[in-house]
Parts: C-alpha cells; structure tokens; sequence
C-alpha cells in the first residue's frame, strides 16, 4: 500500500517528457517530418487537462469575478502593433555561433553557465562583457562565443493579409491587444462604466530564438489573460477577501541585496508596508488560491518582483507567479499595471476614442483655452493643410495658452515652423460648465500561460512509491483537472461482466463525468496504467456484483490504493459529489 508518508516526489525533466509522450499528454509536433523546434502537440490526455484546466481559470477569473471574456482572431495588422509598442521593443538578444551558426538566446547562455539569474535585464554591452568574461561557448557545438555581437531579435512572426499587394500583419504576441483595440465597442457592453474586466484564453506566438525545455517555451502556446479597467483615483480592490491568504514574496528590493532573501508574509500585511499595490495584491491573492486548488506544491511557488531592467515597455510595476522546476524557477504568470499606455497608444494611433467619460458629483466651471481660426486667412495660406493647422492650434491652446501671449504663435506642421497672427487664430480663454470629463482608463493585467502550468502540474503531481512489492509512478493530480476521472473496468473477461461494466460507464458519463473503460491486460496491469496518467478512481466489476442481490462494485482510490465497495446505484451521484468537493473518499 502506498500513503503519503511513502511515496516520493521524483520528476526530472526526462523522465516526466518520457511519460508523457508515452501517455498521451504531449509530444514534440510534425515528429514524421522529423520535428519543429517550439511547436508541441497536447495529446488525448494533454489536450483534456489542459481543456480542465483553461475551464478552472474561466470558472475563476471570467464567471466568479463578474468578468467577459472574447475571442479575438490571432493574426492583426501591423498599425496595431505599431501603437502597442512591439514592433520597436519586443526584442530578445541573440548570439550567432561563429562555428555552426546556431543561433542562441545570449541572457540564456549567461544564465545557464554563470551566477547571473537575470541577464535578461542587462544591456547588450555588458551581456558582451560577460561572454568574454567567462569565456563562454556555443551550447551546440562548443565552439567559443567571446567577440561575437550581441544584437536585439524581433520575437513577432510576420505574415501577410490578403494577396497581391497585401497588408502586413503579425501574428500576436500576447492576446491582451486582441482586448484592447477593441475597448471602444467593449466599454458600451459594461455601459461605459468603471471598473471592468475582459478575459481571453487563447494562442499567442513568439519566434523563440532557442526554444527549450519541452513546452516550457514554445513558439506556439495558449495563454488566459485578464485586462482589468479601472479608474485609478476611485476604484478599489476589495482586499479584505484576500488580506489573510499567505504569500512568498521575492521583491526587487531583496533581489538588489547582497544575500537578500524570500519573505514570508500576508497579502494584507505586503499591502499595509508597502510591498505590494493594492490591485496587484489583490489578484495575487486569488491567484495563490487557484495555483494550490489545481495541485502547485506551494512549497515550491513564490511571487518574484520584476527589477527596473527586465520590465516591459508598458509596465509600471510586475510581479511574477514562480514555480520551482528541476532546481529553477520558471514564470507560470506576470501580474503587470500596465497604467494608461495600451489606451493611450491606440487612442493617438487609432481613430477612435478609447477613454470613459467620468462624471462629476456636481458640475464644474471651469476655464478653458479654445480657437476659433478664421478660415478666409488659413485657406488661402495652408490649403489641403488647414484643418492640420487648426488641430495644431487647438492643441497647443489646450497645452500651453502662454504661446497665444505675443502678436503671432508658431506651430509645426510636418517639420516646418510656422507664425500665425493671434488675430487669426480666434484664441480666447471662455468660461464652460462641465459634467464631467473623458479619462483614460488604467490597466491591471493577471496573464497566465497555460502550457507552463500543464507541466507544472504534471511535475509537481509526479509521484514514485512500491505496491505490493512492486514499484509504481502515479501522478497525483487534483480531480478537477484530471484528464480523466474514473476508470471501469471489468474483472475478466466475461460477458455479465463486460455488460454491466458498460452500463455503469454510460451512467457516469452521464453524469458529467470523464470515464475510460479499459478491459485489456490483469487488473493490476489496469491499474497501474491509470495510476500513471492521474485517473483519480477505477471502479472493478466483479462477480460479486451481478450475483448479489444488492449490487456493489469495487471502487479504488489512487493515492493510497485503498479499496470500498458501493452500491452501483449511488456510484454516479457518490463520485460527482467527490469531484465537487462536497465530499472526501475516507467519509465513504
């Protein structure tokens, strides 16, 4: 018997790939073609977990927070990821080998070889410095790196929409812009009012410079990303739900110390020192809640601030959720206050409106610069350009009215100065009641990647321990995101057997439940064969059962092996009721 005293978490990085190609949970993809580096494909169990999984975070973050959710396409144009910021910061460092020409992830090298943990917030020049510091090599061939130049590689794949003289686009890097250029029509459906939340689970794409570690990192992986409006100077987390939820803390300010080191603490204490911000607190505290409801040994998780360096372009502060793999820790999701830069970015590149408009209590007077150009005098000069010189103007009154002082006021129209008379311009300074006034939002962004916590998962779950004199490896996996729930099998084969093994598999699937029935091999053999893909029970149809009056059948549970009998007709409703949580095996 096996208890949890006995058996062992013992996974590595091979032996966890070797199951699950071996079972059905993923494997490297076109493997007939002789494969693709960063593209996996989720088997039937891989695919089911994974479905349990994105259906957890849904349940969490979408249906319990109030929040929607959209499916945006995968592909957009390139003006929109002109305005977001990617196509001039969505860099890696890569390094060229000068011996077989692979290339490589140049902080990754660094990383792997020295006692630097994150390179990836080095410049160029020092990331340099370091390679030739230590001397290090090409990871292919060995070959040596010092000298060679280090330079930035746009992670975005490109493509074209449409043919002929088609329109650039890109594949996304993130689903979160999918949200945010459509925040116009989505603030209409939260009826212009803050705050709000839109989810999307789905793919996003990456052209990994040095893809690694299985489906670690990938080109091609499935992320659940929430957006979070708010109105930065009104809106509140509700942190009482979250104040008492126990966190590991790694902040900036201990990582920058000499021998700094992890902080055990509460989210309503991290708050009340300052540690975190509210907003990020709060999500952080959930976010905990749900990583050990689906089975993250906790143990082995932390929240890693991100130091000034390694920050996004758009982000003002980020957190990141850890998980310890093999000895490293890898990012399962970043908590990011992404501030007003998405909204304002597409607000100036786009031609649409994306702010709110916030009511005052009570209407204000308020002073305000306007113009009123006089066009018989802006035609004639400027042309087709007018109504440029008349947005110039208009803006600059709002931005400085001391310009409108002099006799003349100068504005640039593509690169040329021009003077305009005063007089010209119709500037005055014109008392106006308002009810209120457009704000951009701020955002707050939880982004989760889905692969990662699949291995994450099925490596913290991975479980080593002897049965009857015989060694066994289980994954023990949460009911909830258990591919499948519950085996039945028949004892022999036997026609009664096989009959009524049937019956009770279409009585469970009816009930919700996801059931294997698996008749192949002696029933230790079965066992085993579910034990190792996580099945939390099987059920064993014996003689007992058809030759009894009150008909019974063998229920196992895996973890411990332990063995109940009960009656068929309550089997689904009993097993239901488990997987819901409303009630545990040993009260059986």
């Amino acid at each position: 018997m096996s208890d949890d005293d006995t058996a062992e978490t013992a996974a590595t990085s091979e032996n966890l790939v070797e199951l699950a190609k071996r079972r059905g949970y993923f494997f490297q993809s076109s493997g007939a073609y002789g494969g693709v580096g960063g593209f996996y494909t989720f088997g039937p169990q891989g695919a089911a977990l994974k479905g349990n999984v994105e259906d957890a975070w849904r349940d969490r973050f979408a249906v319990a927070e109030g929040n929607m959710e959209i499916d945006a396409p995968t592909i957009m144009p390139e003006p929109v990821f002109e305005a977001s910021g990617h196509l001039d910061g969505f860099d890696d460092m890569l390094v060229e080998c000068p011996e077989c020409g692979e290339s490589h992830r140049a902080d990754h090298v660094v990383e792997d070889e020295t006692e630097y943990e994150d390179a990836e917030g080095l410049p160029i020049p020092e990331v340099e410095e370091v390679i030739a510091k230590y001397e290090l090599v090409c990871p292919s061939c060995g070959a040596g790196l010092a000298g060679q130049a280090v330079e930035t590689f746009n992670l975005m794949f490109e493509t074209n929409i449409g043919p002929g003289d088609s329109d650039p686009g890109y594949l996304r890097p993130e689903t979160a812009q999918g949200i945010f250029v459509e925040f116009p029509r989505l603030k209409e459906y939260a009826r212009n009012q803050l705050p709000f939340g839109v989810t999307q689970i789905g793919r996003a794409y990456r052209n990994e410079i040095s893809p690694r570690r299985s489906i670690i990192r990938t080109r091609e992986f499935t992320q659940a990303e929430l957006e979070y409006f708010i109105d930065p100077e009104t809106d509140e987390p509700d942190l009482e739900s979250v104040a008492d939820v126990e966190v590991t803390l790694y902040p900036a300010s201990e990582q920058n110390e000499e021998g700094g080191e992890e902080i055990e603490t509460t989210i309503g204490a991290a708050v009340e020192d300052g540690t975190l911000d509210p907003w990020i607190a709060y999500y952080l505290g959930v976010a905990r809640e749900w990583y050990a409801a689906l089975g993250v040994d906790m143990d082995r998780f932390r929240y890693r601030q991100h130091l000034a360096g390694e920050r996004s372009h758009y982000a003002s502060d980020c957190w990141d959720a850890e998980a310890e793999l093999d000895g490293n820790w890898i990012e399962l999701a970043g908590f990011s206050d992404r501030g007003a830069y998405d909204l304002s970015k597409h607000d100036e590149y786009s031609d649409d409106r994306f702010t709110i408009f916030r009511q005052y209590d009570e209407p204000k007077t308020v002073e305000r610069a306007v113009v009123d150009p006089d066009m018989s005098y802006l035609g004639p000069e400027f042309g087709g350009a007018a109504g440029d010189v008349v947005d110039e103007l208009e803006d600059l009154a709002a931005r400085d009215r001391s310009a409108f002082e002099g006799d003349s006021v100068e504005i640039d129209l593509e690169g040329e100065t021009h003077e305009i008379p005063v007089e010209k311009t119709g500037f005055a300074v014109e008392e106006q009641t308002e009810a209120g006034e457009h704000i951009v939002p701020h955002v707050i962004e939880p982004s989760f990647g889905v692969d990662r916590l699949v291995y994450t998962v099925l490596h913290h779950a991975y479980r080593e321990d002897e049965v009857d004199g015989e060694e066994r490896t289980y994954l023990e996996l949460e009911p909830e995101v258990a591919p499948t729930f519950v085996g039945v099998f028949p004892l022999q084969s036997d026609d009664a057997l096989e009959t009524e093994a049937n019956e009770i598999v279409d009585d469970l699937r009816a009930a919700g439940l996801s059931v294997t029935y698996d008749d192949s091999g002696n029933i230790g053999r079965r066992y085993r064969r579910q034990d190792e893909v996580g099945t939390p029970f099987c059920v064993t149809v014996d003689f007992e059962t058809i030759e009894n009056e009150a008909t019974t059948v063998t229920v196992r549970e895996r973890d411990t092996t332990e063995q109940k009998r009960l009656p068929v007709e309550d089997l689904a409703e009993t097993l239901a009721a488990i997987r819901a949580g409303d009630l545990s095996f040993d009260e059986l």
